[in-house]
Parts: structure tokens; sequence; C-alpha cells
């Protein structure tokens, strides 16, 4: 296991490495090392603009030639879409890189939680800080039918416990409790986007939540948690300024 001095030593060599290739315009350190990370498990994610798009698949295989000679276990390739390209680098030790590479043009800012440590161009800050002023003008990514969405997983829930199709019901409960976290989500202002940060929601909600989940594995225990999940997510709906439970919901319900 590494320590949070090793993961700092790691981090700036590989900055220094990847500034020192021609293939490479900037680098975006993203996620919670930005303000100093979450905790010791916290891994390194970056973000890498090639100097041009014909320059991308060059820097992709110098950032994974890169992670080869670090004597990484485990390398991980994808294609997040056309011309973005993701690298998971495990080392020995257990820590973890996560990598996207792409041109400057198509850079975006999906959390609050970025910083540029290498621009050789000056170009690369003002691409993110225009791709974060629109991050932060757009609309959370969320079902305006959010009521109806949980209402009929319910409805679900029950046809398949009648069934005795307990799989089934345990998912669509699962489905029910993913609405009821991003709502809360959404009312705590959190963005929606890759959030994980479940333990800073409000702590009466996570009390509550944790509530929902079944003891054992039967129709009246889960019975119970879609009760309570139920109870859950019409108190934290009524707490919401944009959403409602209309009358046809409403006698679905009962």
């Amino acid at each position: 296991m590494y320590t949070p001095k090793e993961r700092e030593s790691y981090f700036t060599s590989t900055i220094k490495q990847f500034e020192s290739s021609e293939l490479i315009e900037g680098v975006i350190q993203l996620g919670s090392g930005v303000s100093g990370y979450k905790d010791e498990l916290s891994d390194i994610d970056l973000m890498v603009s090639a100097t041009g798009l014909a320059y991308v698949e060059k820097a992709k295989a110098f950032v994974h030639e890169y992670f080869s000679g670090m004597g990484s276990v485990y390398i991980k390739e994808l294609m997040l879409r056309e011309h973005i390209y993701l690298i998971i680098a495990i080392l020995e030790n257990g820590l973890e890189f996560n990598v996207s590479i792409l041109s400057r043009e198509l850079l975006s800012v999906k959390s609050p939680l970025w910083k540029v440590v290498v621009d050789k161009s000056g170009k690369i800050s003002e691409k993110m800080e225009a791709a974060h002023e629109h991050f932060e003008r757009e609309k959370y990514a969320f079902s305006d039918d959010i009521a109806f969405e949980f209402i009929y997983s319910m409805r679900k829930f029950k046809t398949e416990l009648k069934r005795h199709n307990l799989i089934f019901a345990l998912k669509m409960l699962e489905t029910m409790r993913d609405h009821t976290l991003q709502l809360q989500a959404l009312i705590e202002n959190k963005k929606l986007h890759q959030f994980k940060a479940y333990e800073t929601l409000d702590q009466e909600f996570i009390s509550k939540f944790l509530q929902t989940y079944p003891s054992q594995i039967n129709e009246g225990t889960l019975l119970l948690s879609a009760d309570r999940l139920k109870e859950l997510f019409l108190e934290t709906i009524n707490r919401s300024q944009r959403y409602t439970v209309d009358e046809g919901l409403s006698f679905i319900l009962r």
C-alpha cells in the first residue's frame, strides 16, 4: 500500500514526464487530489491534452508506454468516444492512475474539482475556464419525471413480489433507492455527474436511507423496505421546489 508521500512523488514525476513530451500540450488534475485528496485511498486522475487532434493517438501511446515503464501490474485502455481515450494504470503498490487523453478542442468540465498543472500554450487554461462556465450553467442531468419513475418502479416491485420473483423485486427496490438518492443530492445542490460523496449528504437523510435496506431477503422484509423507501421519497420530494407528486400518482401509491 502506498503512502500519501509516495503518491505525491508519483504524481510529481508523472507530470514532469508528461510535460517533457512534445506530444502533450497540457495536463489537468481532476478529482479530490485538486483539494488535497479525500483520504489515503484516493487515486490520481488526470486529463492530458494532446498538441492537436492528429496527435491524440501518439499521445495515448506515450502515456501507455510511460506506465508500462513504471512497472504497472495492469493497464486498461478504453475508448470513451471518438478521439477520447482513457488509460487506467494500477501500480504494484495499489496506486491507481486514471488518465484521459484528448485534444484541447474536446476538453470539458464534468466536476468543479479540476486544476491545470501544465499549460504550454496558455490555451489550456482558457479552454478549461470556458468549459467551467458552461458546466456551471448547464442543467442537472436529471429526469423531469422522477415522481413517475419512482412510483412506476414501486408498482413493478409489488407485481414481482406477488409473483415471488425476489431478485427482480430487489432490482426495483434499488431503482427506487437510486431515484431517492439522486433527488436528495439535487435538493442539496450537489452536481449529479459522477457524484460519489454520499457521506456529505444530510445526516438525517443518510440514517433513514440506510434503514431502507432489508435485514433479510423475504417478502415481508422487502415490503417493509419498500414502505420505508416510499415514506423517505415522499418526505424528500415534499422539500423539492421543482418536483411534485400529482393526484394520479398519489392514487397509484395508495
